[in-house]
């Protein structure tokens, strides 16, 4: 029998947690086997998003675009705040280039694909945030390169092959969010696209561990010799994690957003794109082999972030919103 989706949910971590534990494992027993799950991220990713976006109604979509105070507050975050914070935290690194493009590269790029279902899971509007994806993706893109340029020179910013950024546009943005389009109106014409469309509700939770499966075995042989030079990155990524989901409620309450969009900017300034941006730096030249490392080494410590803010947030952060007590009840009351 296949379990249920909310069953799924509620066992998400524990999913999470074998998948990384399966794939140290076999990171370690089989280093051979790295380029083989190497192949596997980006379909296993494509698959990922395309099951995520399914969650969305498509129908709002359009709606959802036009909330101009929300999209300020997400573009504004992700791509004018979150440079100032990265660069501040980053001077306490080690001077090594591979070390710093590792981590400018996850930290200045937001999430589009698994701040979604985390972001559902704090009751946060999902929806506002899957409508401002295309916009964040689109100006990452844009914008990288020249943080890059800024933060490290302009060696660093040459060395930076737009191509993969392009592709993984196309396979892991654009299609997947297409198949999506067109499942939902296939489940509003026929009862197979119905019952296709439920089947493939589950499997949000099982992708994302297979992506940390393919993601970590694919790179622990490569770098498991230099793993106390990484570690270095670990504790910025940390202190990130501590100060925007602060700086996203303060400026959800200058916006004067309420509490399902302040969740879900709260989100968007915090989770990063690191599983997306992972081709990109794999095409970086030689002397930059730890980046990826870097990369992957802040999926890690974000999803135990994400463990702790899925319950922080709506519990203290951005709490739900009491109502307002009336006289009527206050004399039903007495």
């Amino acid at each position: 029998m296949m379990p249920s989706k909310e069953w799924v949910q509620r066992h998400q971590i524990a999913v999470y947690a074998v998948s990384v534990l399966l794939a140290v494992g076999i990171g370690l027993a089989r280093p051979a086997a790295a380029p083989a799950f190497e192949r596997l991220i980006t379909p296993v990713l494509a698959v990922l998003l395309y099951v995520t976006f399914l969650e969305i109604p498509f129908g709002r979509f359009r709606a959802a675009f036009t909330n101009g105070r929300f999209m300020a507050g997400a573009l504004g975050l992700n791509f004018l705040v979150v440079p100032i914070v990265v660069y501040g935290l980053t001077r306490v690194l080690p001077q090594e280039p591979v070390l710093l493009v590792g981590a400018f590269m996850v930290l200045l790029t937001p999430c589009i694909d698994y701040v979604i279902p985390f972001t559902d899971l704090a009751d946060g509007d999902a929806e506002q945030l899957t409508a401002a994806t295309p916009a964040l993706l689109v100006l990452q893109l844009l914008l990288l390169p020249g943080y890059l340029w800024l933060f490290m020179g302009s060696r660093i910013a040459a060395a930076v092959d737009p191509e993969p950024f392009l592709e993984a546009f196309l396979l892991l943005i654009a299609l997947p969010l297409t198949l999506a389009w067109l499942t939902e109106q296939g489940a509003t014409r026929s009862a197979t696209g119905r019952r296709w469309q439920a089947a493939m509700g589950w499997l949000p939770v099982p992708m994302m561990g297979a992506t940390l499966l393919v993601v970590i075995a694919s790179q622990l042989p490569r770098v498991q010799d230099s793993i106390g030079r990484i570690a270095a990155v670990v504790p910025v990524y940390v202190a990130f994690l501590v100060v925007m989901p602060l700086v996203g409620r303060v400026a959800a309450g200058l916006l004067r957003l309420n509490t399902g969009e302040s969740r879900a900017l709260v989100f968007t300034s915090v989770t990063r794109n690191s599983l997306v941006v992972l081709p990109l730096a794999l095409a970086l030249p030689a002397g930059y082999e730890l980046a990826p490392a870097v990369v992957v080494t802040q999926t890690l410590v974000e999803l135990t972030g994400m463990v702790i803010l899925t319950r922080v947030v709506p519990a203290w952060l951005v709490p739900d919103t009491p109502q307002p007590i009336s006289t009527v009840d206050i004399a039903e009351n007495e």
